[in-house]
């Protein structure tokens, strides 16, 4: 069985609650992550993220819990409601260290539970894998300018 973890850990000078509306607020997240964002930040919440010329990912929050965990999922089939078991779970957690730096642990689990082809999965896991190492590299950037 192919390896679908999908994780990415950094850290980022800056406080917790700087970095935390930097991965929350639309305006912010356009800055290094998606092209455009529609995000209603409450558990339940709906939201889109598009990537210009590659895909639209319509979401759902999980969890918003300030400044140190949020969740949404995703990547589940159209006019389904995103579960367990037809859609990926994205978890932010952030944890302080000391009063300027965070630590950020990006991850995607779920994989595993989704109804599709084993080398479909693996080429998820390789992809998200890669996008987070870019888009993290996007947020380690933009908060060392």
């Amino acid at each position: 069985m192919a390896d679908l973890s999908i994780e990415r850990e950094i850290v980022i000078e800056a406080p917790a609650d700087v970095v935390w509306r930097t991965i929350t607020e639309p305006d912010q997240i356009t800055r290094w992550f998606a092209d455009k964002v529609e995000l209603d930040l409450r558990e339940g919440g709906a939201g889109t993220l598009v990537f210009e010329g590659r895909m639209t990912a319509p979401l759902v929050v999980v969890a918003v819990e300030p400044p140190h965990r949020f969740s949404f999922r995703w990547c589940h089939p159209d006019g389904e409601a995103p579960v367990p078991g037809n859609s990926v779970l994205v978890e932010f957690t952030l944890s302080e260290e000391g009063a300027h730096r965070t630590r950020l642990r990006v991850s995607e689990t779920g994989l595993d539970a989704i109804g599709w082809a084993d080398e479909d999965k693996a080429r998820y896991a390789k992809e998200h894998r890669d996008g987070w190492a870019e888009f993290s590299g996007r947020l380690e950037d933009l908060f060392a300018r």
